[in-house]
């Protein structure tokens, strides 16, 4: 889900931006004569005053502004996301919640709350899981754009309490993000929704058990962990309610790597994701590559895992990339893209198991678009093969042709997230 243009900020910002005035008036009255965000120390939302230390325990909470319904809706628009589920206004928080890392040990993420403006206490749950990012400041807790934030304040202007994890090492989170591990992705997110399940109380608000899972493009993938997770029992907690995945590359070896090794899958966005990968998967298992050089040619090979230890902006990664994998790749490089061995090999049979080892209960709905440039739509059919070849209740559901900044792969985000949260409103 790699965006090839930079970020859009003018315009499109007005509201969930730290606090700030919207339209003249200050945001919420809960903000009153503050001109920046609110932090809400730990002892406030854990009742501890160094934070809850159990998995999913608030580190700290930060009061990112908020909107009314009034405004929620231009805002969205100005973004391409449909307005017509908004009902209320909603208020952003970024929390820090301890998890672990993907090795098992502790640490902390951060993640976006988006809570709706209503009298109602108990509030059903949505967890959308993001796309792909590489720069820390792009995860949605962070991000000042309507591309990172606008999902979660669709799902909480339609009446859900809305959590977007930003994973490890994106956001505020430390280290570098293990890309494409969908194991760390399902932990973050879980105890995310623990952390939001924490927090909600101090607002009025009491978590329902059902969850109602999404995400696009690698959160596609995130999303099926997430309510494989929840299914299989991970805390008793929560429940999944349905599950809505958007666009994802789940079938990376059969469908994904195919495509991007033929051309189908735009080339500079193809080197982007191999680049990505091989660099994220040696961080992660180890022995995909001793040094850049046995798979990455001169120049790049001095400098690809620095593209992608967080600190360096998208636009920046992709304009030093070269246009094709065969500049990026030694044959060394290019052999193991074309016949996956070693740690490479079972990375991508553990990435694959989110549609190929479990059978969901609860109704699926895959979303897709024709012509994805990014995510080749070869991998939702994969994908649903898999879960209806074990009985699963899977159903695929078309997207109409939309393109943001050019392109049908994000577009498809905009136009199944209001697709997703019209279908969450109706199930009970």
């Amino acid at each position: 889900m790699f965006r090839p243009t930079a970020r859009i900020t003018a315009g499109v910002t007005a509201g969930l931006v730290a606090g700030t005035v919207v339209s003249g008036a200050v945001t919420a009255g809960v903000l009153a004569a503050e001109t920046a965000p609110r932090a809400e120390p730990a002892a406030a939302a854990a009742g501890s005053v160094h934070g809850d230390a159990r998995r999913g325990g608030v580190v700290s909470v930060r009061h990112l502004g908020g909107m009314t319904a009034a405004e929620v809706g231009p805002w969205l628009a100005g973004g391409g996301f449909d307005t017509a589920s908004v009902r209320y206004g909603v208020d952003a928080y970024r929390l820090v919640y301890r998890t672990v890392d993907a090795h098992g040990r502790p640490t902390t993420a951060s993640g976006l709350l988006a809570l709706p403006r209503t009298g109602e206490r108990r509030l059903r749950t949505v967890s959308y899981t993001h796309g792909t990012t590489s720069y820390k400041p792009d995860a949605p807790s962070v991000a000042d754009d309507v591309w990172a934030r606008g999902p979660a304040v669709a799902f909480g202007a339609a009446g859900f309490a809305a959590v977007a994890p930003d994973y490890l090492g994106l956001g505020e989170g430390p280290g570098v993000h293990p890309w494409k591990h969908v194991p760390s992705e399902t932990s973050a997110a879980l105890d995310m929704l623990r952390a939001a399940r924490a927090f909600a109380p101090r607002r009025g608000h009491v978590l329902e058990r059902d969850v109602l899972v999404t995400g696009f493009s690698q959160g596609a993938s995130s999303a099926l962990g997430l309510a494989r997770a929840l299914q299989e029992g991970a805390d008793r907690r929560f429940r999944v309610r349905a599950v809505a995945p958007i666009s994802g590359a789940y079938d990376f070896r059969g469908s994904e790597l195919p495509a991007l090794l033929s051309g189908e899958i735009a080339p500079k966005l193809g080197v982007a994701y191999a680049a990505y990968l091989l660099t994220s998967w040696n961080r992660i298992f180890g022995g995909v590559y001793g040094e850049p050089s046995e798979l990455f040619r001169a120049p790049y090979a001095g400098r690809v895992e620095k593209y992608f230890d967080g600190t360096t902006p998208g636009p920046v990664m992709l304009r030093g990339l070269p246009g094709t994998l065969g500049e990026l790749l030694t044959p060394r490089g290019l052999e193991l893209l074309r016949h996956p061995s070693g740690t490479f090999a079972e990375g991508l049979r553990v990435d694959a198991e989110v549609c190929t080892a479990w059978t969901p209960r609860a109704p699926v709905r895959l979303y897709r678009m024709d012509g994805d440039e990014q995510a080749v739509t070869a991998n939702t059919a994969a994908c649903a093969a898999a879960f209806r070849g074990r009985g699963a209740p899977v159903s695929v559901v078309d997207v109409d042709v939309r393109l943001h900044e050019g392109s049908r792969h994000l577009g498809s985000n905009v136009a199944a997230t209001g697709m997703a949260a019209r279908w969450f409103s109706r199930l009970r």
